[in-house]
Parts: C-alpha cells; structure tokens; sequence
C-alpha cells in the first residue's frame, strides 16, 4: 500500500481522566499527533473518526466531537466501529488517489458510561439481551470455547495473564500497574465460569489520533517524514450468534490475517517481529498465541496488550502505535530485535466477532 503513518499521538492513559471534558482530550490528542507530523490542520484533506455514541454517553457525538477531532470544514467521514475499523477506511480513503492527507481519530472515556450495561443494551432486543448477556458473559463463552478446543485452560489463562500483566508493568505507555502475581490471579473471583476477573484487562480512559499520508502528497512535501508505511491491513466480521463453530474456530481472526499478510507480500508470521493483538482477556491471548503458532514468543504482544491500557474502543489503535515504536527502534522495555515488519490487531463485537490487522514496515 502507499499509504505511510507520519505522525501519531496517544492521550496519556488513565483510569479514570476527571480534569477534561471529553472534547478536551480529543482536542489535545489530534493537535499532539499534527505537532508529531509537522503538518498544520489546514493541510488536512479529510478526516476519519471512530468513535462509540453509547460509550461517549451521547447521541450522534460526531456533531460535538468532529470539530475537536480537527474536522471543522473537512471532508468527515465516521464509523461506529473499533478504531482499527477507522483506520482501514481511512487508508482505504487515501489509496484511492482522491486524498493525500488524513487524520483518523478515536476515542473512548470508558469512565463516561457502565460499561456492561452499554454492551447488555447493544444486544438484540427480543433473546439476547433478555438474558443479561453482556461482554464478559460473550468473553466467558468464547473461554469455555477455547477450553474445550484445546487452547487453554484456567491454569493456563492464569499464567497467560501474570505474563502479560509484568509486561505491562513495565511498558512506559502504560499505566503501569503493579502486576498480580499468577496465584493471585488464580484467587481472584470468577466473573463468569471460567473467566475471573484477574483475567480481564480493565477498561480505561484513553484517546488516539494518527495522522496518515499518501507516498504522492509525501514527495510534494518532503519536510513531512513517514514513521511507516502500511504495508497490509485485512479485515473480516464473523456471525453474530454466538453458536460453537463461531466462538471455537476464530474464522474471522484467520481471515483478516490471511488478508494482511497477503496483501503486505509476507507468507508467514514468523516474519512479523512483533505482534500486538487485542488480548481483551487471557483466553483471547491463548486462542491469538495459539492460532497464530506463536504460544511462548517473545514477539507476542511485548507491550502487554490491553493490560497496559485499555480504552477499549480505540485499544486496537494503541497497538498499532506499539507497532510503529516497533518498527522505529523506539519501543523501549517491548523492543524486539527484528522488526522490518510489526503488527497491529483490534477486534470488536462480542467475543471478538470482527477483527482488522494492520502491517507496518520499517521506512
């Protein structure tokens, strides 16, 4: 593809952001990602959001958010989709040749509204949500899944999470969280058979704004220099009924992979030198580790995935600026030792029924 990241910001994640309005931090987050750039908004040609109206607590946000987010009188486009969603459309915006130069920005201050009760209500009226399902009982099932496929395994999931909660201890763009030691993730209470709270990354506040180029608009302005170049992004969405063959097989996760790597020109993983996957709980770090042949890798999800932080509708895009850091050299304590190629992973949907990858190449 030529289409290049050339400039990137993350708003510094919290828990809980009490000293902003909601329009600050995305103010704050794209005006920090046109400052890494060096291009100013009126260069800008379009931009791209992706954000949640039930998780921002309020409808159709894009009409209080857009100017913000650096889109007053720029051509808007907007998905109620993941971040990694946003991104795939807006690099598809840019190789069609019409745009040279795009912000994409999403966002999600989790704090804002009940989590699972946002998730209950976006299930279908008349079975579904009469029920009480919501994400973590969706997570559950897909755990039992994996369990039973094989993958996993609470003791498993247990170590799984002690892992990459040390890696995010000690991740500097995280919110560095003292990590829980395996027994004690193994203590902690059950959430849903067999999910336990020690397993769940916990939600947060958090923003992201990327700034994308075309190699055309980057040779008519060589003061702007690319930090990557995305090299491929596949993108799939699985059923929504949440049957056996759906929660077990990961046919969407393959697929978005398959289309990655194809279109990036790379025949295997083991080509990748990171991997950040959107691990939302242990068994979805066992089931990715695993169908992707990288179970014990040093390349998986260095950074600590979702349990360095989580704002949880755009943490696919805080993957992909572990991605860009890989591919820069910049990654810190996650660095890896070869990374031509690093990837990024987001899901969305219960129990991960949508999934994009993106690769990055080192420029």
């Amino acid at each position: 593809m030529d289409v290049y990241v050339v400039g990137y910001a993350s708003h510094p994640p919290a828990d809980k952001v009490l000293s902003k309005r909601l329009e600050e931090m995305v103010y704050d987050t794209s005006a920090q990602a046109l400052r890494s750039a060096g291009v100013e908004r009126s260069e800008l040609d379009h931009i791209t959001l992706a954000t949640c109206d039930e998780l921002d607590g309020r409808s159709i946000s894009s009409m209080l958010m857009a100017a913000p987010a650096g889109g007053y009188l720029k051509d808007e486009l907007k998905a109620t989709d993941a971040g990694m969603v946003g991104l795939h459309l807006a690099a598809m915006r840019i190789a069609t040749g019409r745009y040279g130069l795009g912000l994409l920005a999403s966002w999600n201050k989790s704090s804002k509204a009940p989590f699972e009760d946002v998730m209950r209500m976006r299930c279908e009226p008349f079975y579904t949500r009469p029920i009480g399902l919501n994400a973590a009982i969706a997570d559950a099932l897909f755990a039992q899944a994996q369990c039973d496929a094989g993958r996993a395994s609470e003791t498993l999931a247990s170590a799984a999470s002690a892992r990459l909660q040390a890696s995010a201890a000690s991740n500097p763009r995280g919110l560095r969280r003292t990590a829980a030691s395996e027994r004690d993730v193994a203590a902690s209470p059950y959430v849903a058979t067999p999910l336990r709270e020690g397993h769940r990354a916990p939600v947060s506040d958090g923003a992201v704004s990327i700034v994308l180029a075309s190699g055309d608009w980057l040779k008519r302005n060589p003061r702007a220099k690319p930090l990557a170049r995305l090299a491929g992004i596949g993108s799939s969405i699985d059923h929504y009924y949440l049957g056996a063959a759906r929660l077990a097989e990961l046919s969407s996760f393959r697929q978005a992979w398959d289309g990655a790597l194809r279109q990036a020109g790379i025949k295997s993983v083991s080509a990748i030198g990171a991997v950040e996957a959107d691990c939302q709980t242990a068994y979805h770090a066992l089931a990715y580790a695993g169908v992707l042949g990288l179970m014990g890798s040093a390349a998986f999800c260095p950074s600590g995935s979702a349990f360095a932080q989580n704002p949880y509708f755009c943490t696919g895009l805080v993957n992909l600026i572990e991605a860009v850091e890989q591919v820069r050299g910049k990654a810190g304590p996650a660095q890896q030792p070869q990374t031509q190629f690093a990837a990024a992973h987001g899901q969305h949907g219960f129990a991960q029924q949508g999934n994009v990858v993106a690769i990055v190449e080192r420029v």
